[in-house]
Protein backbone atom coordinates (compact mmCIF):
# COMPACT_ATOMS: atom_id res chain seq x y z
CA UNK A 1 0.00 0.00 0.00
CA UNK A 2 1.53 3.23 -0.92
CA UNK A 3 1.60 5.98 1.77
CA UNK A 4 -1.01 8.55 0.94
CA UNK A 5 0.45 10.89 -1.31
CA UNK A 6 -1.63 13.91 0.26
CA UNK A 7 0.18 13.88 3.50
CA UNK A 8 3.52 14.57 2.13
CA UNK A 9 6.04 17.05 2.10
CA UNK A 10 7.92 17.83 -1.13
CA UNK A 11 6.69 18.28 -4.03
CA UNK A 12 4.18 15.94 -5.92
CA UNK A 13 4.51 14.84 -10.03
CA UNK A 14 1.23 13.68 -11.20
CA UNK A 15 1.24 11.56 -14.46
CA UNK A 16 -1.20 12.42 -17.05
CA UNK A 17 -2.45 10.45 -20.02
CA UNK A 18 -6.08 11.19 -21.02
CA UNK A 19 -7.90 14.47 -20.24
CA UNK A 20 -4.99 15.82 -17.45
CA UNK A 21 -3.01 16.50 -20.27
CA UNK A 22 -5.54 19.08 -21.70
CA UNK A 23 -7.38 19.78 -18.62
CA UNK A 24 -5.33 19.91 -15.88
CA UNK A 25 -7.26 22.24 -13.82
CA UNK A 26 -5.02 22.10 -10.97
CA UNK A 27 -1.94 24.67 -10.61
CA UNK A 28 1.27 23.23 -11.10
CA UNK A 29 4.77 24.62 -11.28
CA UNK A 30 5.75 22.65 -14.07
CA UNK A 31 4.85 20.61 -17.14
CA UNK A 32 7.73 18.16 -18.55
CA UNK A 33 6.52 15.44 -21.01
CA UNK A 34 7.26 11.87 -19.11
CA UNK A 35 6.54 8.00 -19.80
CA UNK A 36 5.80 5.45 -17.56
CA UNK A 37 6.88 1.98 -18.11
CA UNK A 38 4.77 -1.02 -17.52
CA UNK A 39 1.32 0.50 -18.47
CA UNK A 40 -0.52 1.92 -21.61
CA UNK A 41 -3.12 3.82 -22.27
CA UNK A 42 -6.60 2.38 -23.31
CA UNK A 43 -9.97 3.17 -24.15
CA UNK A 44 -10.96 0.51 -21.68
CA UNK A 45 -13.20 1.91 -18.88
CA UNK A 46 -17.32 2.54 -19.49
CA UNK A 47 -17.61 5.85 -18.33
CA UNK A 48 -21.07 6.20 -16.63
CA UNK A 49 -20.69 9.62 -15.15
CA UNK A 50 -18.11 12.13 -16.79
CA UNK A 51 -18.68 11.19 -20.67
CA UNK A 52 -21.28 8.43 -20.42
CA UNK A 53 -24.22 7.18 -18.17
CA UNK A 54 -24.99 3.73 -17.10
CA UNK A 55 -27.42 3.58 -19.36
CA UNK A 56 -25.35 4.52 -22.45
CA UNK A 57 -21.99 4.09 -21.02
CA UNK A 58 -19.56 5.99 -22.61
CA UNK A 59 -15.81 4.68 -22.82
CA UNK A 60 -12.94 6.74 -21.44
CA UNK A 61 -9.18 5.73 -21.14
CA UNK A 62 -7.42 3.73 -18.50
CA UNK A 63 -3.72 3.16 -17.96
CA UNK A 64 -3.94 -0.56 -17.90
CA UNK A 65 -1.10 -3.28 -17.33
CA UNK A 66 1.37 -3.53 -19.79
CA UNK A 67 3.75 -1.48 -22.47
CA UNK A 68 4.46 2.14 -22.21
CA UNK A 69 2.73 4.95 -21.80
CA UNK A 70 3.61 8.21 -22.90
CA UNK A 71 2.29 11.29 -21.09
CA UNK A 72 2.76 14.68 -19.42
CA UNK A 73 3.70 15.38 -15.89
CA UNK A 74 2.91 18.09 -13.63
CA UNK A 75 4.76 19.29 -10.95
CA UNK A 76 2.68 20.51 -7.83
CA UNK A 77 4.53 22.73 -5.29
CA UNK A 78 3.99 21.08 -2.14
CA UNK A 79 2.08 23.88 -0.70
CA UNK A 80 -0.98 22.91 -3.27
CA UNK A 81 0.09 19.35 -2.89
CA UNK A 82 -3.28 18.58 -0.41
CA UNK A 83 -5.47 20.65 -2.71
CA UNK A 84 -4.46 19.04 -6.08
CA UNK A 85 -4.76 15.55 -4.34
CA UNK A 86 -8.25 16.17 -3.21
CA UNK A 87 -9.13 17.31 -6.90
CA UNK A 88 -8.07 14.70 -8.15
CA UNK A 89 -10.06 11.94 -5.90
CA UNK A 90 -12.96 14.22 -6.93
CA UNK A 91 -11.97 13.96 -10.32
CA UNK A 92 -10.89 10.56 -10.99
CA UNK A 93 -12.46 8.32 -8.33
CA UNK A 94 -16.08 9.08 -8.79
CA UNK A 95 -16.79 6.00 -9.05
CA UNK A 96 -13.99 3.80 -7.99
CA UNK A 97 -12.87 2.46 -11.42
CA UNK A 98 -9.22 3.95 -11.10
CA UNK A 99 -6.63 3.10 -8.24
CA UNK A 100 -4.70 5.67 -6.92
CA UNK A 101 -1.11 4.71 -6.64
CA UNK A 102 2.65 6.29 -7.08
CA UNK A 103 4.90 4.76 -9.94
CA UNK A 104 8.10 5.79 -11.60
CA UNK A 105 8.20 7.76 -14.74
CA UNK A 106 10.59 9.12 -16.77
CA UNK A 107 10.92 12.73 -17.26
CA UNK A 108 11.92 13.84 -20.73
CA UNK A 109 14.97 16.24 -19.92
CA UNK A 110 18.60 15.56 -20.95
CA UNK A 111 19.33 13.16 -18.67
CA UNK A 112 16.48 11.59 -18.70
CA UNK A 113 15.61 11.93 -14.83
CA UNK A 114 13.72 8.96 -12.64
CA UNK A 115 10.72 10.10 -10.34
CA UNK A 116 8.02 9.30 -8.54
CA UNK A 117 4.49 10.45 -9.69
CA UNK A 118 0.50 10.25 -8.86
CA UNK A 119 -0.74 8.06 -11.48
CA UNK A 120 -4.46 6.22 -11.31
CA UNK A 121 -4.33 2.60 -12.86
CA UNK A 122 -7.81 0.97 -13.86
CA UNK A 123 -8.70 -1.73 -11.52
CA UNK A 124 -9.39 -4.78 -14.08
CA UNK A 125 -12.03 -5.82 -11.15
CA UNK A 126 -14.29 -2.81 -11.24
CA UNK A 127 -17.81 -3.51 -13.00
CA UNK A 128 -16.43 -0.39 -15.15
CA UNK A 129 -13.41 -2.15 -16.67
CA UNK A 130 -14.55 -3.05 -20.18
CA UNK A 131 -11.26 -4.88 -21.00
CA UNK A 132 -10.08 -5.26 -24.67
CA UNK A 133 -12.96 -4.10 -27.25
CA UNK A 134 -13.12 -4.33 -31.06
CA UNK A 135 -13.10 -1.21 -32.76
CA UNK A 136 -16.48 -1.01 -33.55
CA UNK A 137 -17.42 -1.45 -29.88
CA UNK A 138 -15.33 1.47 -29.08
CA UNK A 139 -16.33 3.30 -31.76
CA UNK A 140 -20.35 2.57 -30.72
CA UNK A 141 -19.79 3.47 -27.34
CA UNK A 142 -17.94 7.10 -27.68
CA UNK A 143 -20.54 7.82 -30.24
CA UNK A 144 -23.12 7.33 -28.04
CA UNK A 145 -21.68 8.49 -24.62
CA UNK A 146 -22.43 12.16 -22.82
CA UNK A 147 -21.64 12.72 -19.34
CA UNK A 148 -21.84 15.49 -16.86
CA UNK A 149 -18.37 16.81 -18.98
CA UNK A 150 -19.76 16.72 -22.36
CA UNK A 151 -19.82 14.29 -25.80
CA UNK A 152 -17.51 11.16 -25.17
CA UNK A 153 -16.25 12.01 -28.99
CA UNK A 154 -14.66 15.61 -27.88
CA UNK A 155 -13.36 13.78 -25.05
CA UNK A 156 -11.39 10.94 -27.65
CA UNK A 157 -10.69 13.91 -29.75
CA UNK A 158 -8.82 16.26 -27.31
CA UNK A 159 -6.77 13.63 -26.54
CA UNK A 160 -5.70 12.20 -29.62
CA UNK A 161 -4.77 16.19 -30.37
CA UNK A 162 -2.95 16.29 -27.24
CA UNK A 163 -0.84 13.18 -28.20
CA UNK A 164 -0.29 14.76 -31.44
CA UNK A 165 1.06 18.01 -30.06
CA UNK A 166 3.72 16.02 -28.42
CA UNK A 167 4.50 14.16 -31.74
CA UNK A 168 3.29 11.23 -30.63
CA UNK A 169 0.67 8.74 -32.80
CA UNK A 170 -1.48 5.53 -31.48
CA UNK A 171 -2.62 3.80 -34.30
CA UNK A 172 -5.87 2.46 -33.06
CA UNK A 173 -7.13 6.07 -30.73
CA UNK A 174 -6.29 8.11 -33.96
CA UNK A 175 -8.02 5.56 -35.95
CA UNK A 176 -10.87 6.28 -33.86
CA UNK A 177 -10.77 9.70 -33.59
CA UNK A 178 -10.58 9.74 -37.55
CA UNK A 179 -13.77 7.76 -37.61
CA UNK A 180 -15.53 9.98 -35.50
CA UNK A 181 -14.17 12.78 -37.81
CA UNK A 182 -15.50 11.26 -40.85
CA UNK A 183 -12.15 10.94 -42.27
CA UNK A 184 -11.75 7.90 -43.98
CA UNK A 185 -8.58 6.90 -45.18
CA UNK A 186 -7.56 4.52 -47.72
CA UNK A 187 -6.22 0.91 -46.55
CA UNK A 188 -6.44 2.08 -42.49
CA UNK A 189 -8.97 -0.42 -41.50
CA UNK A 190 -6.69 -3.31 -42.45
CA UNK A 191 -4.19 -1.49 -40.14
CA UNK A 192 -6.84 -1.17 -37.04
CA UNK A 193 -5.60 -4.19 -35.44
CA UNK A 194 -2.23 -2.87 -34.05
Amino acid sequence: MDPDPAHATEDLWVFAYGSLMWRPDFAFAERVEARLVGAHRALCVYSFVHRGTPERPGLVLGLDRGGTCRGIAYRVTAANRGDTVAYLRAREQVTSVYRECVRPIWLKREPERRVPALCYMVDRGHTQYAGRLSLEQQLHHVRQGHGQSGANRDYVIATVGALEQLGYRETALHLIAQRLAGIHEAGVAANSSS
